[in-house]
């Protein structure tokens, strides 16, 4: 949502904007599987409000930045802060609910993300410059923080070695499970990342008008991250509707490509799917990271989040090189590629 008006304020290249969305993904590949162990070992109520405390007070370094180098530094820190809610929030809910309900459960805590998104795109374009907007985002970060202090009780924990978390990264399972979902991240990146600049850019939509585009694919999206997770219930499987996802991803991305340059009556709808989908795979690849973690779980979810993050570094910046170099067409097309990829990726764990 921030994307045209930081580009204008601290005068940015389209590849530049990529480095800016990169830069949390950064501080989170460092930040993850420590936060996991820290999970494990500490429990999730403290490790998860402190995390987001700090956070938000450098969202607020963000909003005040000085120079491109600044934010970048700020947001990369804020993202090594932020990290504590991935394996916090996801422990909790792998101790509340049963192995039936999980699907649903994880789900339901994965449309944080769209809502949030929703919730950015009505009211970032409102307020007029990147500082107001990273205050507000600062702002629901440090609320976010309150909540943990108040709601989450942590359970009886249990005496994590760094033997057990070495145990935990040494399972192959989890190795194709991480790295087969992450591929879609890739695509994930291309429509959170980018579409309002590129309907702002390409089609002279205005930023808010962009945005609105952007805030009914998030609600979509949050629709189908309930409805995977119970499907995934349902089934008795996490790997086999994940799959199948990916394909969708693939299909939906690919169709953007084509259209890229098409009327927005046509090209409208097939953002908002595509953004829904990219989407809609979270909850089922964090499940089945904290299933196969067990008693280690919040290692597992911070293995697994680190894949996210490391992939999630090279893909914004990556795929803003490509436009700038060929079109948004080919970016689009290129990133409907590596769901499938993760598809194929997750083929030996389906039967399981």
């Amino acid at each position: 949502m921030l994307a045209p008006a930081l580009r204008d304020k601290y005068d940015l290249s389209l590849t530049e904007i990529g480095v800016v969305l990169a830069a949390e993904w950064v501080g989170l590949t460092f930040a993850l599987l420590p936060w996991g162990y820290a999970v494990d070992r500490f429990g999730e109520r403290w490790t998860l409000t402190g995390g987001l405390a700090a956070c938000a007070g450098l969202l607020v370094g963000a909003a005040n930045a000085p120079s491109f180098g600044w934010l970048v530094t700020f947001l990369g820190l804020a993202g090594i802060a932020g990290g504590s809610v991935q394996s916090g929030s996801g422990r909790a809910v792998m101790r509340w609910f049963a192995a039936s309900e999980r699907g649903l459960a994880l789900g339901v805590r994965q449309t944080a993300v769209p809502i949030g998104g929703a919730i950015a795109a009505i009211v970032l374009p409102q307020l007029g410059s990147p500082k107001a907007g990273l205050l507000f985002v600062a702002a629901f970060v440090l609320a976010g923080a309150v909540a943990g202090a108040v709601v989450l009780r942590s359970g009886t924990e249990e005496h994590i070695e760094p033997t057990d978390v070495e145990m935990t990264l040494r399972d192959r399972r989890l190795w194709l499970a991480c790295w087969g979902s992450g591929l879609y991240l890739v695509a994930q990146v291309a429509m959170m990342g980018f579409v309002v600049l590129f309907l702002h850019d390409e089609h002279g939509y205005s930023t808010g008008e962009a945005a609105a585009v952007f805030a009914v694919g998030q609600g979509l999206a949050a629709a189908l991250r309930i409805a995977v997770g119970r499907w995934s219930d349902v089934l008795g499987s996490r790997v086999r509707p994940l799959r199948l996802i990916g394909i969708a991803i693939a299909v939906a991305l690919a169709a953007v490509a084509v259209l890229s340059d098409a009327p927005g009556l046509l090209l409208v709808p097939a953002l908002v799917v595509a953004t829904a989908l990219s989407m809609a795979w979270n909850g089922l690849s964090f499940t089945i990271a904290a299933e196969l973690g067990g008693r280690r779980s919040g290692a597992a979810i911070g293995f697994q989040q680190t894949v996210l993050s490391a992939i999630g570094v090279g893909a914004p910046v990556a795929f803003a090189a490509v436009v700038s170099v060929s079109s948004w067409g080919l970016a689009f097309g290129l990133a409907a590629l590596f769901p499938l990829a993760g598809a194929l990726l997750l083929r030996p764990l389906a039967g399981r």
